[in-house]
């Protein structure tokens, strides 16, 4: 039971990290982006590259799959994104969804439909068996990472001058625009970052979730549960979804397997139906 919860707590920061950039994007910057998964494989399939035909070492594949994503996210910013920023959310939609298939054609003809696996390093290979617990290294090292990566967040976006301007710029552009914040920059910066986030979760989870064209199709479902059920406006909602979405998938396909994901969907509409705005809203302004 305890290693289930703890295989539940660690899929779930690992969705957490996957889907947190677009929590940022269409909580902060009141954008629908359901290309975000596409960031995530992107990530994943820059360390299955370096590692299987660079021989790079995974730890340092890490970071290279966050900059990876970053520089695709502000490359595509200013290119295709910024010019959606004002459109009606059904148009925005509809083109992120466009990004998507175009994205997992690019990949199937590249790089070929076979799923791609990574070798783990020895040391994050195994478990610790601990009384009854049994605790997968690579599942702690997951927990670990993630756990890290909340903290950091939480305190860049709640602490720091740039979270401060980033709110001021979302509540209403043009007085920040007339008090000499670049908005144009920040968000920038605030997608490329949210996007190194989904490639860096892309990266750690190529092992976990597998890795193929069809991955952004796959889990887009689960990022979105996870940024509707935690909603938009904190980092502490999706965190929580994410961890309760985790435990109750894990959960579910081990006691009723044919159920696993009757159960996930059913907490989400208990969720939505008690708390239509999410577990934690705050009114706030959009773009």
């Amino acid at each position: 039971m305890l290693t289930l919860l703890f295989d539940g707590v660690s899929y779930g920061m690992l969705l957490f990290v996957l889907a947190v950039g677009l929590s940022v994007t269409l909580g902060l910057m009141n954008f629908i982006n359901l290309a975000h998964g596409a960031f995530a494989m992107a990530g994943g399939y820059i360390t299955v590259l370096l590692m299987g035909r660079l021989g790079v070492p995974f730890l340092a594949c890490l970071p290279l799959a966050f900059l990876g994503a970053a520089l695709l996210g502000a490359a595509l910013e200013p290119l295709l994104y910024r010019r959606m920023y004002a459109k009606p959310h059904l148009d925005q939609v509809l083109f992120s969804i466009g990004l998507v298939f175009m994205a997992v054609t690019a990949v199937d003809y590249f790089v070929g439909s076979m799923q791609q696996n990574i070798q783990l390093p020895p040391w994050l290979e195994g478990r610790f068996d601990i009384s009854w617990v049994g605790i997968g290294k690579y599942r702690l090292f997951i927990v670990g990472v993630c756990g890290a990566l909340t903290l950091a967040l939480q305190w860049v976006l709640s602490r720091t001058r740039f979270g401060a301007r980033l709110r001021a710029s979302v509540d209403d552009p043009r007085v920040a625009g007339g008090l000499g914040l670049n908005v144009n920059r920040i968000f920038l910066l605030t997608f490329a970052v949210g996007s190194g986030l989904a490639g860096l979760g892309g990266a750690l989870g190529a092992e976990v979730l597998g890795l193929d064209p069809s991955f952004p199709l796959k889990y887009m479902i689960y990022f979105l549960i996870v940024v509707s059920v935690g909603g938009t406006t904190t980092i502490t909602g999706p965190l929580l979804a994410a961890l309760l979405l985790g435990i109750a998938d894990v959960a579910g396909k081990y006691y009723v397997p044919k159920l696993g994901a009757f159960i996930v969907y059913t907490l989400m509409i208990v969720i939505l139906t008690l708390r239509p705005q999410g577990l934690f809203a705050r009114a706030g302004g959009g773009r």
